[in-house]
């Protein structure tokens, strides 16, 4: 079985746990805020997301990191084997906007990993606006793959798209496996 580790990073309350919580199916910590201490793991079956044969599916280690930059001397830990980076915020919090730059920089710009190993998440938190349309991102972050997310309008649509990014890291973890096997060949 395919193995792959997502971080979920970015600001203090931006809504990980609760994303994390929902994509993993997990009931864990549902209803009242509690910060997280440091990173909580979640593991996450999905067997028909494997696009080959080789397979029989995959396993998400969900990394769901604290927001709380006290934990920064823990980062390059979280780090290592990660294949994918999936920043969450609060698009409603300006302070928000200016923060997710810096977790790009640590977690994806640093690793160094492909900004396609990337997914920005603007979620939106039950009562919110939730103006999807008028959110604009400053260079690098306007050229990674950005999805809304309400859970409680369209919940659906938010998994579809996790699926979408899971099936992608799925495809690259494959083409690095495939290359490694060639070069040992020739």
């Amino acid at each position: 079985m395919l193995k792959a580790k997502v971080l979920l990073v970015g600001p203090r309350e931006s809504g990980k746990s609760v994303l994390a919580n929902f994509v993993s199916e997990s009931t864990e910590g549902i209803g009242s805020y509690s910060p997280t201490q440091g990173v909580r793991i979640l593991e996450y079956e999905k067997p028909s997301l494997n696009g080959n044969s080789k397979g029989t599916g995959c396993r998400f280690e969900l990394w769901d990191c604290s927001g709380d930059q006290k934990f920064e001397t823990c980062w390059p830990a979280l780090m290592k084997d990660t294949h994918g980076v999936i920043i969450i915020f609060n698009p409603d919090l300006p302070s928000h906007l200016k923060e997710i730059e810096m977790w790009y920089s640590c977690f994806v710009q640093q690793q160094p990993l492909l900004d396609s190993q990337c997914l920005l998440v603007a979620h939106h938190k039950p009562g919110s606006a939730g103006d999807t349309e008028n959110l604009s991102l400053a260079y690098p972050l306007n050229k990674l793959k950005l999805i809304h997310s309400n859970l409680e309008e369209d919940p659906e649509d938010v998994r579809m798209e996790f699926i979408k990014y899971f099936k992608s890291i799925i495809t690259l973890i494959n083409e690095s496996r495939e290359r490694e096997e060639m070069s040992i060949i020739s």
